[in-house]
């Protein structure tokens, strides 16, 4: 099934600048290798927008930064008792967005 779109020629309403870009894959590229090397370390992430979270590095791939939150401490939902260290949450947060990254 052909789109209708195909045929037409399509106008970008944004394109990132050349130079841009590199600085932007750059940085991208030091983030990871920072996340890497400390990977499974408890850190302090504050982003751009403010919010500040506290976990270990869990992965970093793509631009994606993943991070686990314990739930130490905490009750989820409305089921007291003990806590299943299963259930522990992994935020996703992307590269660009990150303002600090601080070791605790």
């Amino acid at each position: 099934m052909s789109s209708p779109y195909a045929a037409q020629q399509l106008t970008p309403i944004y394109q990132c600048d050349g130079d841009l870009h590199r600085t932007l894959q750059s940085l991208k590229d030091h983030l990871h290798q920072v996340c890497a090397h400390h990977a499974n370390r408890p850190v302090r992430i504050e982003t751009i927008d403010g919010d500040v979270f506290e976990g270990h590095i869990m992965h970093c791939d793509r631009g994606i930064l993943y991070l686990g939150l314990s739930n130490e401490g905490y009750e989820r939902a409305f089921f007291p008792g003990p806590v299943n260290p299963y259930s522990n949450f992994v935020l996703p947060l992307v590269l660009f967005n990150l303002l600090a990254i601080s070791l605790i």
